[in-house]
C-alpha cells in the first residue's frame, strides 16, 4: 500500500516537473543516477528532485531463462544546504513466469559533510532503512538498515573518480541477519557541458556462500543535460559472477525543481 502511494506521488510530481523541465535552475542538477556509486552531492535546501527509470534485466540459471522489469524511483527533498530526505523504490515490478508486484520503499537521508579541497574528496554520508512494505511476493523480511559514504575527486581532463563503501543488514533465505558489504567504484568523464560517460565496478553485496554470496557487475553508461533542470540517461551492466544478473539495461529521466 505505501509503495502503491508513493508511485502515485511520484507520478504526479513528473507531471509537475515536465512542466518546468525547459525552466533554466540556479545549478545543474547532479544525480544519483544511472551509475551505482552515490553523488556526494544533496539537492539543496527547498529543492525537489525525481530521479525515475525503466531496468530490464535477464539471467540465465538451472532453471531456465528469467526476465524482470522494474521501475525505480527516488525521490530527493531538500531540508538544509547540506542535508536532504530520501524515499526510493524500485517501484512496480514484473517477473516473467513470477507474476508483478510492487517493491518495498526505503527511507533515508543524505548528508554532505565535506567540501573537495586540495587532495581531499567531496564526501557525503547516506543512511537508509528499507521496510518491508511492498507486495508480497517482493516484501523484505523486516526493517533493513544501511550505511554508504560517497567520495568523489576531480581529475584533470574532465576526469572523476567516485568510491562508495558501505555496510547494510538483510535476512536470508532462513530468516538469519546477516552484515554484508558494499563497494563500488567509477571513473567518469565529461565529455562537454551537457554530456557525461562513465565505468564502473559495483559490488552491491558482499557476503558469505551461506548468505547468498558476494554480487559483482561491470557497468558503463552516459548521462544528458536536456537543460540544468532535467537530465536522461542510460546504462548497460554485465554480471561478474552467477549471483549477478547476466545483464540488466536501464534508461532514465531526472528532474529538479
Amino acid at each position: 500500500m505505501k509503495t502503491a502511494i508513493l508511485s502515485r506521488c511520484a507520478t504526479a510530481l513528473l507531471a509537475v516537473c515536465a512542466i518546468h523541465c525547459a525552466q533554466a535552475a540556479d545549478e545543474a542538477i547532479v544525480t544519483d543516477r544511472p551509475d551505482f556509486v552515490e553523488s556526494s552531492k544533496v539537492v539543496g535546501k527547498g529543492r525537489l528532485q525525481l530521479e525515475t527509470s525503466l531496468l530490464l534485466e535477464r539471467d540465465r540459471h538451472e532453471a531456465g531463462r528469467e526476465r524482470s522489469v522494474a521501475t525505480p524511483t527516488l525521490l530527493r527533498v531538500g531540508v538544509h544546504d547540506d542535508l536532504e530526505l530520501r524515499v526510493e523504490t524500485d517501484g512496480r515490478i514484473h517477473v516473467q513466469g513470477g507474476g508483478s508486484g510492487h517493491a518495498d520503499t526505503s527511507l533515508g537521508l543524505k548528508w554532505h559533510t565535506m567540501d573537495a579541497r586540495g587532495g581531499l574528496p567531496s564526501v557525503g554520508v547516506l543512511l537508509h532503512a528499507e521496510l518491508p512494505s511492498g507486495s508480497r511476493a517482493f516484501r523484505g523480511s523486516g526493517v533493513r538498515p544501511s550505511l554508504r559514504v560517497a567520495g568523489e575527486w576531480e581529475l584533470p581532463s574532465g576526469m572523476s573518480l567516485g568510491v562508495m563503501p558501505g555496510l547494510g543488514r538483510e535476512r536470508d533465505d532462513e530468516g538469519r541477519r546477516y552484515t554484508f558489504g558494499v563497494l563500488g567504484v567509477v571513473l567518469g568523464k565529461e565529455v562537454n557541458e551537457r554530456l557525461r560517460g562513465f565505468a564502473e565496478v559495483a559490488l552491491p553485496q558482499i557476503a558469505r556462500g551461506r548468505h547468498g554470496g558476494t554480487q559483482a557487475s561491470f557497468d558503463v553508461g552516459a548521462a544528458y543535460l536536456l537543460s540544468k533542470s532535467c537530465q536522461v540517461d542510460a546504462m548497460f551492466s554485465r554480471g561478474l559472477n552467477s549471483r549477478t544478473p547476466d545483464t540488466a539495461f536501464t534508461i532514465g529521466l531526472s528532474f529538479k525543481r
